[in-house]
């Protein structure tokens, strides 16, 4: 099964962080919560869920892991400029490895400077961001652009988290 790591930083959405997190781990795939500094505990902005992270982002290497869920809120703006970050997202999208990010997650992968040519979907109001970033913005449930998944709010979870594991048990299939 594979393993991914969970981006993740303080006030992310609970629900985008939860759900999708349970799911991976009831189908059987290792899901790891990593942050900038390992130990932390992380609360969600609307105080329902809370995690500890288990690895920091300057002791992984994108080699080791399968994808990368990474929920909204507020969390990926707290971790969107660290380079640790953006260098294990570059690394994962240049070796074809799933991406999902819900809500504002995809503030990350601006960061990243890897949406040049991709298609995909956020929180409507980062549609400017995305286009400037060099992305086509569509508002739609659910967009899956090769190893990109990508919703815009906790109403899409459930498109979310089929694509994501969809894309995840492809890409873990044929590796």
């Amino acid at each position: 099964m594979a393993k991914i790591a969970f981006l993740l930083g303080p006030g992310f959405e609970d629900s985008e962080m939860k759900k999708p997190y349970d799911a991976l781990r009831e189908a059987g795939h290792e899901a790891v919560i990593v942050g900038l500094k390992e130990g932390e505990k992380l609360e969600g902005k609307n105080k329902k869920a809370s995690y500890k992270v288990e690895k920091a982002i300057s002791d992984i290497n994108a080699k080791d892991f399968d994808g990368a869920v990474i929920p909204g809120g507020s969390s990926p703006e707290a971790i969107r400029m660290d380079k640790d970050v953006q260098a294990f997202v570059r690394e994962l999208d240049e070796l074809g490895k799933p991406i999902s990010a819900i809500c504002h997650g995809p503030q990350v992968l601006i960061s990243a400077d890897i949406l040049k040519g991709r298609t995909l979907t956020s929180y409507p109001a980062l549609e400017h961001d995305l286009v400037n970033a060099g992305a086509t913005f569509k508002n739609e449930e659910v967009i899956v652009d090769r190893n990109l998944v990508t919703s815009r709010t906790p109403d899409d979870e459930p498109a979310f988290i089929r694509e994501t594991l969809k894309v995840i048990d492809a890409t873990t299939v044929s590796s």
